[in-house]
C-alpha cells in the first residue's frame, strides 16, 4: 500500500527539522495504521504491519483461519481461497495475508494519516518536555511575550513558559518585550505542550545567580550552606570557604561590591546579608542575627533552641522590622531563636530559680 510521495517527504521533513527518533517516528506510523485498521473493520487483532522507508512502501497483514464457510471475512477465508496463496494448507490452518489496498480503503488510509500527524506531534512534545525537564533548577532565559490575570508568560525557542504569581518578586514590574531571567521551578506533562513553571521568588534562583557571579562559587571552592528567602525584601546567604586563604564573603561581594550588586539590581533591589557559616550552632546562630552583635548564645540541643542575649540598644535591630531579621535567621540556621536582653534573661533565670526552690519545699 502507498501513501503517496508527498506522505514520505512530508515524514522525512518532520523528522529532520524536529530532530526525531527514526525508528520512534516508524513505530509510530505502525501503530497508527493498526488503529486505522481496526476503525476500518473492527478489529485489528491478528493484523500486522510492514514498513519499508526505502521503498516508501506499507504492507498490511491479517491472520485467517481457513474454513469451509466464512462467517467472518475479517478473521475466516475459504480452503478455495487459499490454493493461489498456499497449496498446501487444511481446513482448520491459520494463513496470514496480506490485505490489498482497496479492501484497506481511503478512509482509512485517512485515518492512518491523521493519526501519524497526531503521534508526531506526541513524539514532539516529549522531547520538549526531556529537554526541559533536564534544566529544572537551572536559570533560563526568555523574552515577557503576554501577561494575563497577573500571570507572565515567557517565550523561549520552542515553547512558552508561565511565570504564576506566586512565583514573581513581590512589586516588580514586567512588560512585552522585557528578557527575563528565572528559574526552572517545574516541568509537568499536559496533553498539550509540557507545562513549564519558572520561578524568580524561588531561593534557588538567588544560589543560581550567585553561581553566575562568583567563580568560587561555581567551582565549588566556596560553598553557599544555606539560604533563607523573603523575596523583594531581604535575604540571608550562609557561605563557607573550603581553602583558609579565601575569604567567602569577599568573594561574594566582589572588587567594590560589584558582584553583589548585580545580584541585587537582578532581584529588584532586594537586600542580602552574607553570612559566614560555622560548624558551631552558637557561633552560627550569632552571626545570622547581622546586622546585630549577640552578647552570648546559649543553644539548648534538647529543644533545638538557641537563646541569644544582645544589648538593648541592639534588640529592636536583632528582631528586624514585622520580626524579618529574626525569621530569615531561623530559616538560615533551622534553629529555634529566642532573642532576649540581659534584663529579660536575668529576670526569667530568677523566676526559673524561684519556681524550682517552690516545687522542691511542696
Amino acid at each position: 500500500m502507498r501513501l503517496g510521495e508527498d506522505f514520505w517527504v512530508v515524514l522525512e521533513q518532520i523528522i529532520k527539522e524536529k530532530k526525531l527518533d527514526k525508528a520512534v517516528v516508524i513505530e509510530a506510523l505502525r501503530k497508527a495504521l493498526l488503529s486505522a485498521f481496526k476503525k476500518a473493520y473492527g478489529t485489528s487483532k491478528g493484523a500486522r504491519v510492514e514498513i519499508d522507508v526505502n521503498r516508501q512502501e506499507i504492507r498490511i497483514y491479517v491472520v485467517k483461519r481457513v474454513v469451509e464457510k466464512v462467517l467472518d471475512p475479517i478473521s475466516e477465508i475459504t480452503l478455495d481461497e487459499t490454493e493461489a496463496l498456499k497449496p498446501d494448507v487444511k481446513l482448520g490452518d491459520e494463513i496470514e495475508i496480506e490485505v490489498e489496498p482497496q479492501e484497506f480503503g481511503r478512509i482509512a488510509v485517512q485515518v492512518a494519516k491523521q493519526v501519524i500527524m497526531q503521534s508526531l506531534k506526541e513524539a514532539e512534545r516529549k522531547i520538549l518536555y526531556d529537554k526541559y525537564k533536564a534544566k529544572e533548577g537551572e536559570l533560563v532565559n526568555g523574552t515577557v511575550v503576554r501577561i494575563e490575570r497577573g500571570n507572565v508568560y515567557v517565550r523561549f525557542p520552542d515553547i512558552e513558559a508561565v511565570l504564576p504569581v506566586k512565583e514573581q518578586i513581590p512589586g516588580e514590574e514586567y512588560w512585552i518585550g522585557r528578557r527575563l531571567r528565572a528559574y526552572l521551578l517545574e516541568v509537568r506533562k499536559t496533553t498539550k505542550d509540557p507545562l513549564v513553571i519558572l520561578s524568580r521568588s524561588h531561593p534557588g534562583f538567588l544560589k543560581r545567580l550567585f553561581e553566575l557571579e562568583v567563580p568560587e562559587i561555581k567551582e565549588g571552592t566556596v560553598e553557599i550552606v544555606s539560604i533563607a528567602r523573603e523575596p523583594g525584601l531581604r535575604s540571608k546567604v550562609a557561605v563557607y570557604s573550603h581553602y583558609p586563604e579565601i575569604d567567602p564573603i569577599g568573594a561574594c561581594i566582589g572588587f567594590k561590591g560589584v558582584r553583589i550588586q548585580n545580584i541585587i539590581n537582578e532581584l529588584n533591589g532586594e537586600k542580602i546579608d552574607i553570612v559566614l557559616w560555622s560548624k558551631d550552632p552558637a557561633e552560627f546562630v550569632a552571626r545570622s542575627l547581622s546586622p546585630a552583635k549577640p552578647v552570648s548564645v546559649e543553644i539548648k540541643e534538647d529543644e533545638h533552641k538557641a537563646v541569644v542575649i544582645v544589648p538593648p540598644d541592639q534588640f529592636s535591630l536583632a528582631i528586624g522590622k514585622e520580626g524579618q531579621n529574626v525569621r530569615l535567621a531561623v530559616k538560615l540556621t533551622s534553629w529555634r531563636i529566642d532573642v532576649r536582653t540581659p534584663e529579660e534573661y536575668s529576670k526569667e533565670k530568677d523566676n526559673k530559680e524561684i519556681e524550682k526552690v517552690v516545687e522542691k519545699n511542696e
